[in-house]
């Protein structure tokens, strides 16, 4: 049985002022979507946009990430405990962040940002879909460091120990690695193919939501559903419910991409 290395998730600190590996794998995704996303500008693949578009793209997306993560994470987690509790809703610092939220934020925010710029919105989240996956996988180191949503019990031999979840010696899967691997890694290097030249409009997001539906779904079966939830109907996770759709989308999008393109 591997032992969780129970880090300290404080990076460095300056007086009051604490830096968290959480709060930096966040400034890391960000880094990014501006790195990658200027390369892909500057390699003709902008899809319209041009080099400072990136960095003011990056702004609305930071603010849906965030509004959109926190407010997923009360509407599709918790809404009866922040409905009793309202004031809680504000405290980001004391965790409680949705992937699904935070993608559904972007959207609105990456509309808004089409708008007052003229932009086309499918060709701008086609830019935007092979940015996120680095991003996603920065998230789950930051996951992983802190020993939080870990996996399900396991006796295979590479089962961790979470000292911070289990007072007894539990072996489960280190499933913020596997999410790391999948939803981060594999589907960058998809995508990152996928979108090397250009495709019809709306494909390469429906790549996207296909790609990060079904990683999100196979791993969710070694991550540990939410004590709060537990498994819901036909023994689905919140996570794999959410997925679902997401996967059907995708795969509807890239049919009216490609039959539109026709």
């Amino acid at each position: 049985m591997l032992v969780h290395p129970n880090f300290d998730p404080i990076v460095f600190a300056v007086g009051p002022i604490a830096v968290r590996w959480y709060g930096l794998m966040y400034v890391l995704a960000f880094v990014f979507v501006i790195v990658l996303g200027k390369w892909r500008v500057r390699h003709g693949l902008g899809n319209g946009l041009e080099v400072k578009d990136v960095d003011d793209m990056l702004l609305y997306g930071v603010l849906g990430v965030i509004l959109g993560g926190r407010l997923g994470y009360v509407l599709f987690y918790k809404p009866q405990h922040y409905l009793e509790h309202p004031g809680e809703i504000l405290q980001v610092w004391a965790g409680g962040m949705s992937f699904h939220g935070g993608f559904i934020g972007v959207l609105l925010a990456v509309a808004l940002f089409c708008w007052i710029r003229r932009k086309r919105w499918i060709t701008t989240m086609d830019f935007i879909a092979p940015l996120v996956p680095l991003g996603l996988a920065a998230g789950r180191i930051g996951n992983f460091i802190n020993g939080e949503l870990p996996g399900r019990p396991t006796d295979l031999p590479w089962g961790m120990w979470f000292p911070q979840v289990d007072r007894e010696r539990i072996a489960r899967h280190p499933s913020q690695l596997y999410q790391f691997a999948l939803e981060g890694v594999a589907l960058f290097v998809v995508l990152w193919w996928f979108a090397r030249r250009p495709r019809p409009a709306g494909a390469v997001s429906g790549a996207f939501l296909v790609g990060y539906g079904f990683f999100r779904f196979i791993a969710e079966f070694a991550r540990a559903p939410d004590d709060f939830l537990g498994l819901l109907a036909l023994n689905l996770s919140m996570g794999q419910w959410l997925s679902l759709p997401m996967i059907l989308a995708g795969i509807a999008m890239m049919a009216w991409a490609y039959r539109s393109a026709r």
